[in-house]
């Protein structure tokens, strides 16, 4: 017969022995921290503001963000308790103020120098290194002669912050460490793979170019005559005119490059969670509408929080 007074004395005995002593305690599980990899996109990511202010908003805790042109900017800012600042600037600004902040340059790598732009940022980083930011920030840059992507994980955030963005022919490149560094997005615009590298156990995406173009497609044209109109053409649900003008051509050539990259290596390395805020209807350039931006951000965010958090009790970890 099976003696019950002996588990019984075990049981107790258990009970009354002294926290610490004997075996150590066994671990607990918990909910992980995101990553996010935070894409270019120019004026359309001040949609990350929106979104990180969603993710606050929910007590969704982030461990470490690499972002890309704009993506690093935000990102960066909200890893050093800058955000506010920079939303702040952000709905502040109007067309007139945009260009007050650019400084026009000639016989430069680009259009401007982006001193002014740098001077804000001095008034809020100055001397402030990615070290000190207390969780993993990468900023993706390109190596302009060697086409290599650079991940920037130490040293100075604004220089740091400047190469990411440093859109070529638009801004100069920037010279760090023997390299010449421009925008990130040439190679990695949404930059999953930096955060799987890191071994982060869920990866969440803001990808600002999803709806821009569409899936791709090969169309058959005729080249028997020219088109010299200048009248707005409907493009899926946007207006264009025909003639863009040299910045309009290189910035449109540089939204085609971001969508198609980020489509490739998307597909190859996927994150575990996309958002996707709807700005096709919103310019590269359109800074001044940094509002509208913001809020869109906020609501793709919100709309996805109840997934980001299912997911988190499906991956719990010890800790």
């Amino acid at each position: 017969m099976m003696n019950w007074s002996f588990f019984r004395s075990a049981d107790a005995a258990a009970t009354l022995e002294p926290a610490g002593a004997g075996s150590s305690p066994a671990p607990v599980l918990k909910k992980p921290k995101i990553a996010l990899a935070l894409g270019g996109g120019a004026a359309r990511g001040w949609a990350h503001i929106g979104v990180l202010r969603a993710l606050d908003e929910a007590g969704v805790e982030v461990g470490m963000i690499a972002g890309t042109s704009i993506g690093a900017l935000v990102g960066g800012c909200y890893l050093a308790g800058k955000l506010d600042e920079l939303e702040n600037f952000a709905r502040s600004l109007t067309m007139r103020r945009m260009a007050a902040l650019l400084d026009l340059t000639i016989g430069g790598g680009g259009l401007f120098a982006g001193m002014r732009l740098t001077k804000r940022m001095q008034e809020h980083l100055e001397g402030m290194a990615i070290e000190d930011l207390g969780r993993p920030f990468v900023a993706v840059a390109t190596e302009i002669r060697t086409g290599h992507e650079v991940w920037i994980d130490s040293g100075s955030l604004i220089t740091a912050i400047r190469a990411s963005y440093a859109l070529p022919g638009i801004f100069e490149p920037i010279r760090c460490n023997n390299r010449v560094l421009v925008d990130g997005a040439l190679v990695n615009p949404v930059p999953v793979t930096v955060c799987r590298a890191y071994e982060q156990p869920l990866v969440v995406a803001v990808n600002l170019h999803y709806d821009l173009y569409g899936r791709s497609a090969v169309v058959k044209h005729s080249a028997s005559r020219q088109s010299l109109e200048t009248q707005f053409e409907r493009d899926g649900d946007r207006d264009r005119r025909a003639n863009l003008g040299l910045t309009g051509v290189m910035v449109e050539a540089f939204n085609i490059i971001q969508d198609r990259i980020s489509r490739a290596r998307l597909a190859g390395d996927p994150p575990d969670l996309a958002l996707q805020p709807r700005l096709s209807d919103i310019g590269l350039s359109e800074f001044h509408r940094a509002s509208e931006l913001i809020e869109r951000g906020y609501n793709e965010g919100r709309a996805r929080i109840a997934e980001i958090q299912r997911m988190q009790e499906a991956i719990k970890i010890y800790g």
